[in-house]
């Protein structure tokens, strides 16, 4: 292996739908709420590859069949790793039981009561030659050519032009949003763009995780909530407390993460409010997590934040502000 070059997926900016007036010149996907991975095929056999860098192909062993299914070439393909919930809408908690997977019995018993599904997007590499500078429309015609959909990924319908019956229909199954992609765009690896744009129909945030505050009641043996913040001008900042959306297992793992990073001082610079900080453990800041919330306060504090799960495929030092969708303002 390693004939095929590195890449780095192309990133979507927050925003609105396009207008109505430029119609004719972008194309519409769903956003589906999972991790995103660049699957290399190479010889015959498949790699996966998250945001971050990290080979995560071990925890997904339903997807190795993929490697068969790409017409005998060496390929670059852009997808999302999703799980569905029992009423079959893409669940970013359902997946939670596979992040982080490595034992192999765990995986295996897994991928049967848990299976994931890659949903592809974009082609970047095949055989000898990349495809990167071609258009979108183009890039999708090769992807929908080269791929035969299979039991656990496949190539999902794109609408061409009016974004608003897409993110309408987004809604009505239950999906995350819609991601808008200029038509005559080339893929630009590792950047964020304005030819993508991603419109989402909740408002969430990631989030670092840098301490966490004692329970109470039943609560008492585990944590009452996550201390949380983003990065800004190099600084992790405060931006609040996340104490629901929790389950059970969820908080066990949580402790089973944060112990070997505890430390002595507050990752958070300017501090934590002494009320918020009184009761505080603090732990080195590594592990990100995503929050959904009602909106920003005036003090940039996040307003009932509820907690999503972790996320493994995003740097920590990379979590920043998210602007709120504009869709949803006011």
């Amino acid at each position: 292996m390693g004939g095929l070059p590195t890449y780095t997926p192309m990133l979507a900016q927050l925003g609105p739908v396009p207008p109505s007036a430029q119609d004719d010149e972008w194309g519409h996907e769903m956003k589906w709420d999972g991790i995103r991975v660049l699957a290399y095929v190479e010889g015959g056999a498949l790699r996966l590859i998250s945001r971050n860098g990290k080979d995560v192909t071990a925890a997904y062993p339903e997807l190795y069949p993929l490697a068969g299914a790409v017409g005998g070439r060496d390929v670059v393909l852009d997808g999302e790793i999703v799980a569905f919930d029992e009423a079959g809408r893409p669940s970013f908690s359902v997946l939670q039981h596979r992040m982080h997977q490595r034992h192999g019995e765990r995986i295996r018993h897994l991928v049967a009561t848990v299976p994931v599904t890659l949903m592809l997007f974009d082609v970047l590499h095949t055989g000898p030659d990349p495809v990167v500078g071609l258009p979108y429309t183009e890039r999708r015609r090769l992807l929908e050519n080269i791929v035969t959909p299979g039991a656990r990924w496949q190539v999902p319908v794109w609408f061409r032009d009016d974004g608003p019956h897409a993110l309408e229909l987004s809604r009505r199954l239950g999906i995350e949003g819609i991601v808008s992609k200029r038509l005559r765009s080339p893929y630009r690896p590792g950047r964020r763009t304005p030819d993508w744009i991603k419109v989402k129909n909740v408002r969430t945030q990631e989030v670092v995780i840098g301490g966490w505050s004692t329970g109470q009641g039943r609560r008492a043996a585990t944590m009452g909530a996550l201390l949380v913040g983003v990065y800004d001008a190099g600084r992790l900042t405060y931006i609040g407390n996340v104490g629901t959306g929790f389950t059970d297992e969820t908080l066990r793992e949580l402790g089973t993460l944060l112990a070997p990073l505890e430390r002595r001082t507050s990752p958070f610079d300017p501090p934590v409010p002494r009320d918020q900080a009184k009761a505080a453990h603090w732990v080195a800041p590594v592990l990100v997590g995503e929050v959904q919330y009602a909106e920003w306060t005036p003090e940039s504090r996040l307003r009932h934040p509820s907690w999503r799960g972790l996320r493994d495929d995003k740097p920590a030092k990379t979590v920043t502000r998210e602007p709120e969708p504009p869709q949803l303002a006011g």
